[in-house]
């Protein structure tokens, strides 16, 4: 199929003097997480929060720093990330595509906004899953008696 890129725009949200980034990257829906090189670390002055163990396509494993939080915008969607720093270029992967309700299209070999809400993010909220702190409750809010997550306070 080929290779997809993207561009995006990447930014320190802790440290407002510090200008957005642009850059091009490699698509990979296959990968999990954002990767960005470590001169993209320095220049956000992103500090690390822990080293996370990773596996390599020769299936080597390394130990990379994980830094944040990123915020990350492809057209009009934003979402808040931490980041890989590995290679020499960025890469979007999975989770980050997932919270902008990003999609691949394949034919095109382009990502973009899902055409099912191109005006605005739509959370997945079935998938879910109940926990310790949160609890579905049923609310008419949304204007057909949909179960939401609500957190509850212990």
């Amino acid at each position: 199929m080929g290779l997809i890129h993207a561009k995006i725009v990447l930014k320190n949200p802790r440290n407002i003097k510090i200008k957005p980034v642009e850059v091009v990257a490699i698509v990979d829906s296959g990968a999990l997480h954002l990767c960005i090189p470590t001169h993209l670390q320095i220049q956000l002055k992103l500090k690390e929060i822990d080293k996370k163990e990773v596996a390599l396509a020769d299936g080597a494993k390394k130990m990379v720093p994980y830094v944040g939080p990123v915020e990350i915008r492809f057209e009009n969607r934003v979402g808040f990330v931490g980041a890989l720093v590995m290679g020499d270029q960025a890469l979007l992967g999975a989770i980050p595509m997932e919270d902008m309700d990003l999609v691949v299209i394949p034919g095109k070999r382009v990502v973009d906004v899902n055409p099912e809400s191109p005006n605005r993010l739509v959370a997945n909220l079935d998938k879910l899953v109940e926990s310790e702190n949160f609890s579905l409750v049923e609310t008419s809010l949304l204007g057909n008696n949909s179960n939401v997550p609500c957190s509850i306070a212990k």
